[in-house]
């Protein structure tokens, strides 16, 4: 699986995963990305084939509901929560090997299409 990671999370988490073999990139690392709404942000990550890893339900929970309901597809969508997953650097190796875990059990490239799942711990 590939992802992509929202603007909420650091460039770096995207790197150390990288470094173990992930196909991992950021927001922050896209400058053509900069400001792109989250409709945008929908569909560039089903056209590159990756799933949205995102803290942002309340908008992007529905946005793929509307997809799904269009006939359209998405790559999938990982959440994340603050209760569980806190985004600071501090959790930074938390969420290492959250999504180390994650890509390991579903290492298809499909593995979530047109499926949401919560990232644990």
């Amino acid at each position: 699986m590939r992802l992509l990671l929202d603007e909420h999370y650091s460039p770096t988490l995207a790197q150390t995963l990288r470094d173990r073999g992930h196909d991992v990139v950021a927001l922050g690392e896209r400058a053509d990305l900069s400001a792109a709404s989250d409709h945008v942000l929908l569909e560039v990550a089903e056209r590159e084939g990756r799933a949205l890893v995102t803290n942002n339900v309340r908008h992007l929970v529905p946005l793929a509901a509307q997809r799904l309901g269009a006939g359209e597809s998405h790559a999938g969508l990982v959440l994340t929560s603050d209760r569980t997953l806190p985004r600071s650097m501090g959790a930074l190796g938390a969420f290492v090997s959250a999504l180390d875990g994650l890509l390991a059990a579903y290492p298809a490239d499909d593995a979530l299409r047109d499926q949401t799942c919560w990232l644990a711990p």
